[in-house]
């Protein structure tokens, strides 16, 4: 069944809503709909990749640490299935996938149903949904705003030239991904023509609040100078 259209005339609530792709073989998606959202006005959309053994609704948990009022938020399900969690929710995976159909859909059906800037979406990782972000937004370019790699290890080998903004924030305690991986990806992007800049923060290998605050004002400082 065809996920439904969204009537842009109307003035949905804030909160979460629901869908299924049948383009994408029927990957559920959640998207975010801000505090006091208005149809008529074009938001910035983040897409969140959530870490292996994950899925979208461990990525919904941090959009209140990221704003409530500021953007639409797209939640994606990685396209590897990794089994079940003992909480009960789904495993999903990204590791070496490049950006799928079932990411694509979701950005355009995004973009179709909600009142989105397409000259505003912002990819924003966690863990190895980081390399997931970043690889997308080297295949997206110029159609990207910018990415935010939360404690994850970016994409190894040749990076194409790109003109990429990226926000890099890590844990100097990472047990899984050195904190000198992040200054390794830093340095890889910044030769190939991105504007990076590398947060460190006194924590391990989650997605820090104090990261997703920072990635808030580093959004809204590329949101208000565009």
């Amino acid at each position: 069944m065809p996920a439904p259209k969204h009537n842009r005339a109307a003035h949905p609530a804030e909160g979460f809503r629901s869908a299924l792709l049948p383009a994408a073989g029927n990957r559920p998606v959640r998207v975010y709909l801000p505090v006091d959202y208005q149809p008529k006005y074009a938001y910035p959309l983040v897409v969140l990749f959530h870490a292996d053994g994950e899925c979208e609704e461990h990525s919904a948990r941090l959009v209140p640490l990221l704003s409530r009022r500021n953007y639409i938020v797209l939640c994606l399900r990685g396209p590897i299935n990794l089994g079940g969690r003992a909480d009960g929710l789904p495993a999903f995976g990204w590791s070496g996938c490049n950006a799928d159909r079932a990411t694509k859909a979701a950005l355009a059906h995004t973009k179709a149903h909600y009142s989105v800037n397409a000259e505003r979406v912002f990819l924003l990782g966690v863990g190895e949904g980081a390399a997931a972000a970043c690889r997308l937004g080297l295949h997206l370019g110029a159609r990207v705003a910018g990415v935010v790699a939360l404690n994850g290890a970016l994409p190894s080998g040749r990076i194409p030239a790109n003109n990429l903004r990226v926000l890099i924030g890590h844990g100097a305690a990472n047990p899984v991904v050195p904190v000198s991986e992040a200054r390794r990806a830093a340095a890889a992007l910044t030769r190939a023509g991105a504007t990076v800049r590398v947060n460190r923060y006194p924590t391990t290998h989650g997605a820090h609040p104090d990261m997703l605050a920072d990635a808030n004002r580093w959004i809204m400082e590329h949101v208000s100078g565009a």
